[in-house]
């Protein structure tokens, strides 16, 4: 298994890289996000380690540059920010894992055996499809009769959730778990609010909203 580590901190790296050496894995280390797109789309690797902060590129600029160029390994990203929306944040540019800052090699190394379990992204679905609607999830972008939507972050989960079940009634229950990942049922209208806004945006003309609300049960997109 050959492993790009993407890592400023010269010791981490060396660390990281002999680490994974004694285990068999085939290893490249570089030291900052230039280099390390440079080589993940110049060379073949079965997964890449990416340190968040990096200098110039850092690994959020990293991991999206590369899931737009047609990288397709699995990526864990290293992060000493515990702030959970800053790790949303990586997921949703394209990173398979995160791991905190300071951490284990054998952590690391069950991470790495983890995601080399997956399917590789080649066969996952990346882009769906519903009417003039079109997500792209290598991309990380949303258009409506071919212009890009400017979605927040959470308006791009939501209309990944209802495009995953184009035609189907979507509970607020579903929601909930798959965007705010909540297991339980505020008492709040965030739901309400955020569908508001993002029916707002995929809207057809003055009233031809794609969103439609079925009432006691959910959402559903046309």
């Amino acid at each position: 298994m050959r492993v790009l580590i993407v890592e400023d901190d010269a010791e981490t790296r060396e660390w990281v890289a002999t680490g994974l050496h004694e285990e068999g894995y085939n290893t490249r280390a570089v030291g900052t996000g230039r280099h390390g797109l440079t080589a993940a789309i110049g060379e073949s690797f079965d997964a890449l380690i990416v340190d968040r902060r990096l200098p110039g590129l850092d690994g959020i600029g990293l991991v999206r540059a590369a899931r737009a160029a047609g990288v397709r390994a699995p990526i864990i990203m290293l992060t000493a920010l515990s702030d959970t929306s800053q790790r949303i944040e990586g997921l949703d540019a394209g990173a398979d894992d995160y791991l905190g800052k300071p951490f284990s090699l054998a952590e690391l190394l069950a991470r790495l055996r983890a995601v080399a379990r997956r399917p590789a992204l080649a066969d996952v679905q990346t882009c769906f499809e519903a009417g003039p609607l079109r997500l792209d999830l290598v991309r990380h972008e949303a258009s409506l009769d071919g212009d890009v939507l400017d979605l927040t972050p959470t308006e791009y989960r939501l209309l990944e959730v209802l495009m995953r079940h184009a035609g189907r009634v979507v509970t607020r229950s579903m929601l909930l778990e798959q965007v705010w990942h909540f297991n339980f049922n505020p008492r709040t209208g965030v739901v309400e609010t955020h569908m508001s806004r993002l029916r707002s945006k995929v809207r057809r003309g003055a009233s031809e909203s794609l969103i439609e609300t079925v009432r006691g049960y959910g959402y559903r997109l046309r």
